[in-house]
């Protein structure tokens, strides 16, 4: 190993070394040094094994994960690699493991699990990848279709339709001429399950091949959504198409084991026995069954339902990590594109930039050809129309009017998906950038951090609507209609409306229309892991506009609801002491902790809302604690790379007690951004390995 560390004032890694492979070696180290506990809890996870030390409360993700066969699936992705990719990743990990022992010195909680770090095998990144990505596509989402089809009509299984806080970024791409350099930028936030130590790192990976900064995720090598080689720039967005499919199955117990109905018979069906140690409890047995759909996640024989998942990755072998390092070695649009030619999971809208003027605009991924029902609901594994037929072209688009958007919306991506993004975010940042024509890197903290509620309206004019009301109902009614739909922290007014709008929400999940869903959504009894997809009350908030607007179920009781909730509310803020209470002070930060070591109530109150650009999730009619939001934000400037800014939601390391552990937090919260450093003599050499 010959590499060196280097970090700015932020105490960001920059990793030099003199070639690509000792270059990922260093990546490996780095990751382990700084990020040993997360990397490790993520490994354990993508194996099935973090019951074992994080106890009963993991067994639901670790049977998931092994009935799902995520790390068989990562291992065959790693043998379809071409060889030079899969020395490149082992590369990687061996890097990880020499650096796992100083990494664990300086994270308590592996001697507060007695967790013994390592080793990881070469396809422990495909693992961890696909792990933290395998619910990217929401497929648990078609057992909730299928139970509103069966309780209120197959003509309703949309009436939910909405992307119900599962997946989202934030992306634009700004073109030469509406530029104050005329050079392109890139700027975006992907939103993601907020994790502390966080899901992105910061980095910098130079060697003789390539020089280029980006966003890593610990465990995985190179740089894959969010990367600047100085010549051009990319960025992705979650493209929600649907790629993964539940089949219905039937299964049948025989003398050599069991059997699957597919569209030819009865075939073998391939079953295991595995064993989930947890710490505290007593061992967990998991009957590990595949068909040739693929393998079951829910139910066995004899079983009242089950059903098989099928994925791209365990069909094709496919994960996309050839695109990694193609990725680094890109000098223009053009290498972007071809780079993710070879890209499977998960399916994004990628926008790249060069310094020559290219601009890209593409969808990038595994998509199967199917039958349509297959994207809505689990289908029958026995009937052949539901087989896969090939793969989907992706579409692409050229950019017209000096500016792109994609916030996950029904657009580009709309015919490989089933349920898509509102279109606010993306009309609101399109707004934005319409205002001028000499943008810079500097300026887009604003649109990063806008918090105008434009799914508001609807509610809105339903509470304008009402006559009849209390007097203090009627002053709240009023007031929020006079608010400027502004969901800001030091608002009390966004906080009156987010206790009308989940008062609301409460009331029609109450409505006598729903209640057979409510019912048979209670009946249910799905695997843990998957059961947040199928909870009554949250699709309720998620998909509150949509319900309101909609011209079925006429006999939901809209306008009822409304009174009630804002009856309700202004009944308590009548009765309440002290002073009013405002957003920040209830929507606070509640990022995810294997092992939590700040309070729910110690986090810092948030701006933004679901529907924001500032996109903070927290889920109405249940609680106004955010789990979800800017996992990052970034600039990427074409004109100059060191005029770049980015910024996480914590710091540049994972380790406890490090003066950078959470030091980038009041950037984050207040919308500041780290500029992007890469002159090497303002940089501090940490240590050079040899």
């Amino acid at each position: 190993m010959n590499f060196t560390v280097y970090r700015d004032a932020w105490g960001i890694p920059h990793l030099r070394a003199d070639s690509a492979g000792e270059l990922a070696f260093a990546q490996g180290h780095n990751a382990a040094v700084d990020r040993a506990w997360q990397i490790e809890v993520d490994r354990h996870r993508a194996q099935g094994t973090s019951a074992s030390f994080l106890g009963a409360e993991a067994v639901d993700w670790d049977r998931f994960a092994r009935q799902a066969r995520l790390d068989d699936t990562a291992r065959r992705c790693f043998d379809r690699l071409e060889p030079a990719t899969a020395a490149w990743v082992t590369r990687y990990t061996e890097g990880v493991n020499a650096g796992l022992a100083e990494g664990a010195r300086r994270a308590p909680q592996f001697a507060a699990t007695g967790l013994v770090p390592g080793p990881w095998q070469p396809w422990s990144p495909l693992a961890v990848w696909l792990s933290a990505h395998i619910l990217f596509a929401g497929f648990p989402t078609k057992f909730w279709r299928e139970e509103v089809a069966r309780t209120l009509g197959d003509e309703l299984i949309g009436l939910f339709a909405t992307d119900a806080g599962g997946s989202g970024s934030n992306g634009w791409l700004v073109g030469g001429e509406r530029t104050a350099s005329g050079a392109a930028l890139i700027a975006g936030d992907p939103h993601r399950i907020i994790e502390d130590p966080g899901v992105y790192q910061q980095i910098r990976l130079a060697c003789d091949e390539f020089d280029v900064v980006g966003l890593a995720v610990p465990g995985v090598p190179g740089i894959a959504h969010f990367g600047h080689t100085g010549q051009v720039a990319w960025a992705i967005t979650n493209a929600m198409a649907d790629y993964q499919d539940l089949y219905r199955e039937r299964l049948r117990a025989t003398a050599d084991g069991v059997e699957a109905l597919g569209p030819d018979g009865w075939r073998p069906a391939t079953v295991h026995t595995e064993t989930i140690e947890v710490a505290g409890g007593a061992p967990v047995s998991v009957e590990v069954i595949e068909t040739e759909r693929g393998p079951v996640i829910m139910g066995g024989p004899g079983a009242e339902a089950t059903y098989s998942l099928r994925t791209p990755p365990r069909v094709t072998g496919e994960l996309g990590f050839d695109a990694l390092p193609a990725l680094l070695r890109a000098r223009n649009t053009d290498d972007v594109d071809r780079a993710f030619d070879h890209w499977a999971e998960p399916v994004n809208v990628v926008q790249a930039a060069d310094t020559a003027g290219g601009l890209l605009h593409r969808v990038a991924g595994r998509v199967p050809l199917r039958h349509p029902d297959n994207m809505l609901r689990p289908v029958p594994a026995w009937e052949a129309e539901h087989a896969w037929r090939g793969l989907h072209p992706l579409p692409r688009r050229d950019i017209h009017g000096g500016f792109a958007v994609m916030a996950n919306e029904r657009g580009l991506a709309a015919p490989l998906g089933a349920e898509f993004a509102p279109p606010h975010r993306a009309r609101r940042i399109h707004e934005l950038l319409s205002g001028r024509a000499d943008w810079t890197a500097g300026e887009m903290s604003p649109i990063h951090m806008d918090t105008r509620l434009d799914s508001a309206p609807p509610l809105l004019d339903l509470l304008a609507g009402l006559t009849g009301l209390s007097g203090a109902a009627e002053r709240l009614r009023d007031r929020l209609v006079r608010w400027d739909r502004r969901m800001d922290a030091d608002s009390a007014d966004a906080a009156r409306w987010a206790e009308v709008r989940s008062a609301v929400v409460r009331a029609l999940a109450a409505d006598p229309a729903l209640a057979p869903l409510a019912g048979r959504i209670a009946a249910t009894d799905h695997p843990g892991e998957l059961r947040p997809w199928l909870a009554f009350l949250p699709r309720v908030g998620f998909a509150l506009e949509g319900l309101l607007t909609t011209t079925a179920l006429p006999e939901l009781d809209r306008a009822g609801a409304a009174r009630a909730g804002l009856e309700e509310v202004a009944a308590r803020a009548a009765a309440a002491d002290g002073p009013e209470s405002t957003w920040g002070g209830v929507h606070r930060l509640a990022p995810w902790q294997a092992l939590p070591d700040v309070p729910q109530e110690g986090w810092p109150g948030l701006s933004g809302d679901q529907d924001c650009v500032l996109s903070t999730t927290s889920v109405p009619g249940v609680g106004a604690h955010s789990w979800r939001g800017p996992a990052a934000r970034f600039v990427w400037d074409l004109a100059d790379r060191d005029n770049s800014l980015w910024v996480v939601p914590f710091g540049a390391s994972g380790a406890d007690g490090d003066p950078h552990r959470r030091d980038q937090l009041p950037l984050w919260l207040t919308g500041g951004l780290v500029p992007v450093l890469t002159d090497w003599n303002r940089l501090t050499e940490e240590n050079r390995v040899r």
